[in-house]
């Protein structure tokens, strides 16, 4: 396949994953964030932060209209980055991943990368609505999350590339290593500093449909880079042998 064609099949992929990931956020996660933040809102009124006047609330329509007017571009835009580097991983794992078709396979390491690099993740350090989170903690929340998507990650290539060295049926160690290796790293790991003040129904619930969003993402990325490349490849192999 053509640089070009690579680049272009791959940013596009990303790309339309993105905007199905931001447009599912906005109809699913949305309504829950607003429901937080009505939350935050009311605890500022009751301090004495914050007055329940008309400027307060014109002031804050207008930030939550430019915050999800810009929901769908923010999906399309991280999507481009998340989809680069998958279809680089694709690019590279394509010949080894199982399956007779491309959507096959790239769904395939679509729902690894999405169990490696976020679900994992996510069962550590679970998301929360803006009620929950200490400002003074949001840094130290973010260095953990990221240290754990890039230990997961690395620890599943590391696995990979073993795997790779054993015979077919002794394959099943690199799983097993990475099962154990990854469960250590999870008990390691320092919990969430902060404490949970929200409803928990709103917090399960917010959780729910965050893991739906994102979910969402790795199944289109996968469906569609495998369409992509599938028509690429078999125009190529017509073009050869016509």
């Amino acid at each position: 396949m053509k640089t070009i064609i690579f680049i272009t099949i791959v940013l596009l992929s990303g790309a339309f994953a993105g905007f199905i990931h931001g447009t599912v956020n906005f109809a699913i996660v949305e309504p829950y964030l607003d429901q937080a933040i009505g939350i935050e809102n009311q605890n500022l009124f009751d301090s004495g932060e914050e007055e329940d006047n008309a400027e307060f609330w014109i002031e804050y329509e207008g930030y939550r209209t430019w915050q999800k007017s810009g929901q769908i571009l923010a999906g399309v835009i991280l999507g481009t980055s998340v989809g680069a580097l998958f279809g680089i991983v694709f690019a590279l794992s394509r010949n080894t991943l199982p399956g007779n078709h491309d959507v096959k396979k790239s769904l395939l390491l679509a729902g690894i990368m999405w169990f490696t690099l976020y679900l994992i993740p996510f069962l550590k350090y679970p998301a929360n609505p803006p009620t929950v989170g200490d400002a003074e903690t949001v840094v130290l929340r973010a260095i953990l999350y990221l240290s754990f998507i890039a230990i997961s990650g690395i620890g599943a290539l590391v696995f990979y590339k073993v795997s790779k060295k054993l015979e077919n049926n002794k394959k099943f160690i690199s799983l097993i290593g990475y099962g154990i290796f990854i469960s250590a790293v999870f008990f390691i790991m320092p919990e969430n500093p902060d404490e949970i003040t929200a409803p928990m129904n709103l917090v399960n619930e917010f959780r729910l449909m965050s893991v739906l969003g994102v979910s969402s993402f790795w199944i289109s990325v996968g469906i569609i880079l495998g369409l992509f490349w599938n028509r690429f490849e078999s125009r190529k192999e017509t073009t050869q042998y016509s």
